[in-house]
């Protein structure tokens, strides 16, 4: 989108991304700048339309749908993009930051689900991306319980097929 479409005001905001087209459309732009869609789950650029309701589409290699919501913060959330768009805003242009409480009531939804995007708003800003995090995760060291002198040795010997005999 460009300058003259940002909003100005949070009543603009909302007022803007109320029609679930312009939001989606909106969403496709950052999430797809080159402006073709691509599979969430294998990348493919072979994709139907976006259609229906939820506006989902199918990739036409691995069957499988897909919204504009995949691989962001607002994927596996009930919320419409109507929601997390203005809410985005909010919370950038607080100067000293804004309470779930705030949220709530500008929104129209409860505290809890306020405090909720709030969270993964705050995440991806502080990582710097909508992206949720994604790849091989590497862990480098694991701590699987102590058996110690506090150990009956009825438990201790019921365990000796899994950690070995510790006698």
């Amino acid at each position: 989108m460009n300058e003259k479409s940002s909003p100005e005001t949070l009543q603009d905001a909302i007022t803007l991304f109320a029609d679930p087209l312009v939001a989606h459309t909106f969403m496709a732009a950052i999430v797809w700048p080159d402006g073709k869609p691509k599979c969430a789950h294998c990348g493919s650029a072979n994709v139907g339309t976006f259609s229906g309701k939820r506006m989902v589409s199918n990739c036409k290699d691995c069957k499988k749908q897909f919204t504009v919501k995949i691989g962001t913060l607002f994927a596996d959330s009930p919320l419409p993009l109507s929601k997390w768009l203005p809410a985005i805003w909010l919370i950038v242009n607080a100067k000293n930051g804004i309470s779930s409480y705030e949220v709530g009531r500008a929104l129209g939804v409860t505290q809890k689900t306020a405090w909720f995007m709030l969270h993964r708003i705050r995440l991806a800003m502080q990582n710097g991306s909508i992206v949720k995090m994604g790849g091989t995760v590497e862990v480098d060291e694991t701590f699987r319980g102590f058996l110690g002198a506090s150990c009956s040795s009825s438990f201790s010997s019921s365990l000796g097929g899994i950690m070995g005999n510790q006698n």
